[in-house]
């Protein structure tokens, strides 16, 4: 029977298609399905599209497995001995491939959660700058967002103003309860947060802090 079994490498910003066409006797069809599957399940991952496309050229397999499915066992004594199935694809070590893009996935939400450039109002942040007095200006500020609760909060975001880091001027205009600011550029991309320091006893440091971060 004419079948076509797909696969998909990614190379973290390059795609590759796998593709194997028949006529396949059934245990061949079968075996060349498990092969593209499995392989597919732990080197189809790799990038942002590639996570994407992966799971489609799978779910393009379905149809032409359930075609061979349908075929009768091979005859023996044929020409040529056909392809052994080999395990079932759950059965595999490469099933664990399924893992993947959970992981990725996960690991993208903690990075962009604690970077400041996603930073919204209402979030809380910190700066890892070792020493920071009141009112002078941090030129090297290395800012996370943390949680509201954590003893290391400084600061809340009371307000974000994209495409600007005049911070000073934003804040104090646009938000009056605001006692400092952090501010980012680099290239074309630039923004503000006005801040309004947190009364922590924990903190050895006072909490005004900030300043522009120009890399």
């Amino acid at each position: 029977m004419d079948a076509t079994f797909r696969g998909h490498l990614g190379l973290i910003i390059i795609l590759k298609y796998l593709k194997t066409r028949g006529p396949f006797c059934r245990s061949c069809g079968i075996a060349t399905h498990r092969e593209m599957t499995s392989d597919s399940l732990w080197q189809g991952w790799w990038g942002i599209p590639s996570m994407i496309v992966n799971p489609i050229i799978m779910l393009i397999n379905i149809p032409q497995r359930l075609k061979v499915n349908k075929l009768a066992e091979p005859l023996p004594g044929a020409p040529r001995p056909p392809m052994g199935p080999g395990r079932p694809v759950y059965l595999r070590p490469t099933i664990l491939g399924v893992l993947i893009p959970a992981i990725l996935i996960s690991v993208i939400v903690l990075v962009e959660k604690g970077d400041p450039e996603f930073a919204k109002a209402g979030d809380c942040i910190h700066n890892n700058n070792p020493v920071v007095l009141s009112g002078v200006i941090d030129k090297n500020a290395d800012v996370e967002v943390v949680p509201c609760s954590d003893p290391k909060a400084e600061a809340r975001v009371v307000g974000r103003k994209d495409d600007t880091n005049d911070g000073e001027n934003v804040c104090r205009t646009s938000f009056p309860d605001s006692d400092g600011y952090f501010t980012y550029k680099r290239g074309s991309n630039k923004y503000t947060l006005c801040l309004q320091s947190l009364e922590n006893p924990q903190q050895k440091k006072p909490a005004t802090i900030f300043g522009p971060v120009n890399p």
